[in-house]
């Protein structure tokens, strides 16, 4: 029982960064409709430019983190000016830009190990001793994981549900056609879209090294496939479908390790999704208008 309560707080750590990174990707594909394949190269970003900030130029560490996820937000900014707002324009096919974010994926990557190598890294924090809480173990690392991700969701619902921005966003979502002749400036909620997404990605690669300790260029991408796996879960473009997503897949996971060896957690992910893909294709959550 121990070991199960045990997996159980790891899977309630690897939600937590789940739902950064599926929250992220859903409002970007709710505003732009297409998937973003580069979208774990902002993850690995993320994480380095933060590395960057606090172990090369020895800023305090949430310092370090503020100005990597910034960047990453800038990042993600340029790359749609720059890439994928030329296509739009075109109206190209979903298949077109899923074969453009896959090759900007490959070149971003590239970049990213010309400037950090091929190497592993880690932030220069120290690791604090286990905390018990009832039933759960956790490092004061992982409960600020915890913590950081709440209040993202909390932020997320109040940017949708209170806001101009989350209800042109939403607009948008539902129909984007409809949401520009209504005098909504689409071109402007799509660069805001962009840059949430971005720091959202940011934030979750952060996350993302403190929990694995280790990190490299390409940590963001193994983590892909299980980012999809929560999206389509919770309902794709469904932002609230991708926080349920990611609390069924984080926890699943993780204390299937109490059953099967843990180097098959990326294939029970992979089973969730199969078994939800037929037996409900749409998700948990059906979508109605997508964010």
């Amino acid at each position: 029982m121990s070991l199960f309560f045990l997996t159980l707080g790891f899977g309630l750590v690897t939600a937590s960064v789940l739902s950064l990174l599926s929250v992220g990707l859903s409002l970007q594909f709710g505003v732009t409709n297409f998937v973003n394949f580069a979208y774990g190269s902002y993850l690995s970003a993320g994480m380095l430019f933060t590395w960057t900030f606090s172990a090369k130029l020895h800023f305090p560490f949430v310092l370090a983190a503020a100005c990597g996820v910034i960047l990453t937000a800038i990042l993600a900014l340029i790359v749609n000016e720059v890439v994928f707002e030329p296509f739009a324009k075109r109206r190209k096919s979903i298949f077109y830009m899923l074969i453009v974010t896959f090759g900007l994926s490959l070149l971003l990557d590239s970049i990213l190990q010309i400037f950090y190598g091929v190497g592993f890294e880690k932030f220069p924090i120290k690791q604090s001793a286990a905390i018990k809480i009832g039933p759960f173990d956790f490092t004061g690392v992982q409960l600020l994981i915890i913590l950081v991700a709440v209040v993202s969701m909390v932020v997320i619902h109040l940017l949708l549900t209170r806001t101009s921005l989350g209800k042109k966003m939403r607009a948008m979502s539902d129909n984007p056609d409809l949401a520009k002749i209504s005098g909504i400036d689409t071109k402007s909620v799509t660069r805001a879209t962009w840059a949430i997404s971005g720091a959202l990605a940011g934030l979750g690669g952060v996350v993302l090294a403190l929990n694995t300790v280790y990190f490299e260029t390409t940590t963001g991408d193994s983590l892909l496939f299980v980012i999809f796996a929560a999206v389509i879960l919770g309902g794709i473009g469904q932002t609230y479908g991708a926080m349920l997503g990611a609390l069924v897949i984080g926890v699943v996971t993780e204390v299937s390790a109490v059953w099967v060896s843990s180097a098959y957690k990326t294939d029970v992910a992979f089973l969730i999704l199969v078994v939800m893909l037929l037996v409900r294709p749409q998700g948990i959550i059906a979508s109605q208008g997508k964010a």
